[in-house]
């Protein structure tokens, strides 16, 4: 972290010949300073084996630098990285404001949060002051969640010393209640006042509720005979979009405090009045918001569950939503601009000539650090649920973003749809046989619709496609092939041409196996996001090599 070796010895107490513990909370002092538009601290590091900027980020850095800052710290050029490359570093840190240091402030720690910290016990671990550290990180008391894997800046009036670095003990436990002496008969007289009490308790509220059941039923029948027989289905439809602009607006409040909040007229103006010539598909028209481009989404009903989760991730493949407008029963959601659009797209397009075999492997890879994150770091963790090419978006630079989290749900436990899935539109040929056949949402179905979106490029075949005027699902089109006889050969027709599968047949053989794993009927076949990113990184680390070879031979 290109700290000074006695500086660092120092502040935690320890000679400069000594070893830290692995998992030891450790003080490294650097120098902060300004580099261009951020705070920040300039180190470097030496990439091994498997790494990618994900793992380098997340689980090196321990969130210390995010994959995009990485990315912009190195040439625009570094898209792939091999072992024993040294990029550049910059650490997340910052320098007390004039008003921090009129306030006594002389330090900012940087701090890496992990499982179960909260603002309030990081900060007073460092003697610090919570309300200081709200205001540092751009927090308020009603939006005070943290997340692990990223950073937390903590003002200090005084340097960190290295016993604030040990966890505090556990509380002691509470001594035993004092045995009360009993006399004889009076331990079977006590059983029966608790069970008579219990029985007479559960009467009562068993009363109350049936009470109050009645009262509801009685409360709303007279609502309902008060109302005038005479309304009109037009004043019916006005009253039920007035409450609807009424809860918009009460959930705008609520999350005005945490994201940007544009006028209708701002997102107006930005799409030219909602422009034919600005429309993208469907919904969505692109739009220039204080001289940014943006996607701008028109969305009705309630988007508040989608709004709060893409308001608590943070990761470079997934999209970012960067404001909301609520105007007449109507949200308007403003994301980043992707200015390559759909994958979809991308791979169908015979204008297309960017198709190596390292660029698809690193819209994968992208893809599948996405999903990592949001299966592994979020808190609590999420099922995308949609995941198709058609809702993974390029970045000017072919990045891929995942997008459309309308349907996203908690993976904290295993849910059971009900009986009317909810299926979106396009999602056929993705859906994994858990969830069509039960409604299972558990983070497997992601991996199973990841691997139909590897054999779209690996294939350029769409996930249902024709074939003699039937529709055929790529996933069970892959397997028949797999399994029948010549199937070296007729898998290098199956293969997009433009990948030299019999030049690269090692490369494709490897890619099935990943796919067909994905695909496993059974989801506990199949492998987690995290034993993907590194199938798809050591892959790409071989594509890589051989291509280098194949430069210098040539």
């Amino acid at each position: 972290m290109g700290s000074n070796p006695s500086q660092l010895a120092a502040i935690n107490s320890v000679p400069q010949t000594a070893t830290f513990n692995t998992n030891q909370l450790v003080i490294v002092p650097v120098t902060c300073s300004c580099s261009g538009q951020y705070y920040q601290s300039n180190t470097s590091y030496v990439v091994q084996p498997g790494e990618s900027f994900f793992l380098i980020a997340n689980d090196t850095l321990q969130g210390l630098s995010t994959c995009q800052a990485i990315r912009n710290g190195n040439s625009r050029t570094t898209v792939n990285i091999f072992p024993g490359q040294r990029l550049n570093v910059p650490l997340r840190c910052a320098c007390p404001t004039r008003n921090q240091t009129g306030q006594g402030i002389n330090y900012i720690l940087s701090y890496s949060v992990t499982w179960g910290d909260m603002v309030s016990t990081a900060s007073s671990r460092f003697d610090g002051d919570t309300n200081w550290t709200l205001q540092a990180n751009g927090l308020t008391q009603q939006s005070a969640t943290i997340f692990p894997f990223t950073t937390l800046l903590i003002p200090l009036q005084n340097p960190p010393s290295s016993i604030q670095t040990v966890s505090p003990p556990p509380p002691p436990a509470s001594p035993p209640p004092p045995v009360q002496p009993s006399t004889p008969g009076s331990s079977s007289s006590k059983t029966w006042v608790h069970i008579i009490a219990g029985v007479v308790g559960g009467i009562v509220a068993t009363l109350a509720i049936v009470g109050i059941v009645v009262y509801c039923l009685r409360f709303r029948r007279r609502k309902v005979k008060l109302e005038p027989t005479g309304t009109s289905s037009e004043s019916f439809e006005a009253a039920e979009k007035k409450s609807t602009k009424n809860k918009g607006e009460e959930r705008l409040s609520s999350i005005a405090h945490s994201i940007q909040v544009y006028t209708f007229e701002e997102v107006v103006a930005a799409t030219d009045n909602f422009s034919p010539k600005c429309l993208i598909k469907g919904s969505v028209y692109r739009g220039k918001i204080n001289g940014d481009l943006a996607a701008i989404k028109k969305m009705d009903g309630d988007v508040t569950k989608e709004i709060n989760l893409l308001n608590k991730i943070n990761h470079s493949n997934l999209i970012r939503l960067s404001g909301v407008c609520f105007n007449d029963g109507n949200w308007y959601l403003v994301y980043e601009f992707a200015a390559n659009g759909a994958l979809s797209d991308w791979i169908y397009s015979s204008t297309n000539g960017a198709r190596s075999w390292s660029r698809r492997l690193q819209i994968a890879l992208d893809i599948a650090n996405g999903l990592h994150y949001l299966h592994n770091f979020t808190e609590p963790p999420y099922v995308h649920k949609d995941i198709s090419s058609s809702n993974i978006l390029l970045d000017a630079d072919l990045r891929a973003k995942i997008a459309n989290f309308s349907l996203a749900r908690s993976a904290e436990v295993a849910l059971y749809a009900s009986s009317s899935i909810r299926v979106a539109k396009g999602a056929k040929g993705y859906l994994a046989p858990e969830y069509v056949e039960y409604g299972l949402v558990i983070p497997e179905i992601d991996v199973y619709a990841f691997g139909v979106v590897l054999l779209e490029l690996v294939t350029r075949k769409e996930a249902v496609f024709l074939e003699k005027e039937r529709e055929v699902l790529l996933s069970e089109a892959i397997v028949v092939i797999l399994s029948g006889e010549h199937s070296e050969s007729a898998l290098c027709d199956f293969v997009d041409p433009g990948l030299h599968p019999k030049q690269q047949m090692v490369i494709v053989l490897r890619m099935m196996k990943l796919i067909l794993a994905c695909l496993a009927k059974e989801p506990e076949d199949r492998p987690s996001m995290g034993e993907i990113v590194s199938s798809l990184s050591k892959i790409q680390l071989d594509v890589y090599r051989s291509e280098f070879m194949y430069c210098s031979s040539s």
